[in-house]
């Protein structure tokens, strides 16, 4: 086989056919985009529940007029309580001083919030997260000095749905885009065809082989999934730079979401590739197997 020969076709293939080319450059880089933006935030996920349930309580909140003794009593039955694994008191003073630290990278909230506005409260961690409801009815709202129970782990099975859901849509898309794109690559593969069916033909009856004369196309194919895996990684990275490393810097500081590391852009960029020169190398295969006759 005249290596040159198929790369010479190849490039010549591309010209051809240069904005049919370049549209399916584009929808396959922004398929492989969303996709590679659903995997990113999975493992974005999954980092934020190793940091953030290993770390569930449940929140007691006190009222202002709470007694000392009521604190006391609380402390006490914190301590007696078989589920309690460990309690801290908090002070307003504390809470504050903890709420500037997380936030103090937004330092128009922090000039916008009382120092009293945050109640005083105990943090209690429990032996098993899930037995929250024990804990709510030893400590009944209303009395007691108790102005509210409130359980971490619910807000985080909310905030971890609407992930859930962000990734879901985020990866649907990228579907519907890489329907697109294997569509418009299997038109222009077609369209490729018929323009150099002359010089098939002639290959086909100097002795050519079927697989000899489908390669050249198959390789334009691989060749724009390959570039179109390049603009979505290109994309992944001008995304951390510009708007993870600078939008999300506070929140990310104050560890409230995990960084995006470029170990993680690194490790799916291998998967973009393959998915990139795969499909498309398919999509032309099995389009010349089926629509066209070389």
């Amino acid at each position: 086989m005249r290596v040159n020969f198929v790369l010479s076709e190849v490039a010549a293939g591309l010209r051809r056919n240069l904005t049919m080319t370049v549209a399916m450059i584009l929808t396959t880089g922004i398929s492989l985009g969303l996709m590679g933006t659903g995997l990113l935030i999975a493992n974005m996920i999954s980092d934020m529940r190793e940091i953030y349930y290993d770390k569930v309580q449940v929140s007691i909140y006190l009222t202002d007029d709470v007694t000392e003794q009521q604190r006391d009593a609380i402390a006490a039955q914190l301590e007696s309580s078989p589920e309690v694994k460990d309690y801290i008191y908090e002070s307003k003073d504390e809470a504050y001083a903890r709420f500037t630290q997380q936030f103090q990278e937004q330092p128009a909230l922090i000039a916008n919030t009382p120092k009293d506005a945050l109640p005083e409260s105990f943090r209690v961690e429990l032996k098993n997260p899930e037995r929250y409801q024990v804990i709510a009815q030893q400590f009944p709202v209303g009395k007691n000095g108790v102005e509210d129970v409130r359980d971490e782990g619910d807000f985080l099975d909310r905030l971890f749905s609407l992930l859930n859901g962000a990734r879901n849509a985020t990866i649907a898309v990228a579907v519907v885009q890489a329907l697109a794109a294997l569509l418009l690559i299997s038109n222009t593969i077609q369209l490729a065809a018929f323009n150099r069916r002359n010089e098939t033909n002639i290959m086909r009856l100097v002795g050519a082989s079927r697989w000899y004369t489908q390669l050249p196309f198959i390789l334009e194919a691989a060749l724009a999934g390959l570039i179109g895996a390049g603009l979505a990684i290109g994309g992944l990275v001008l995304t951390k730079v510009l708007f993870v490393d600078k939008t999300l810097a506070g929140p990310i500081k104050s560890g409230i979401i995990p960084p995006v590391d470029w170990s993680a852009i690194a490790a799916i960029s291998p998967v973009i590739a393959a998915a990139g020169v795969g499909l498309a190398a398919v999509a032309a295969y099995v389009t010349l197997r089926l629509y066209v006759r070389l």
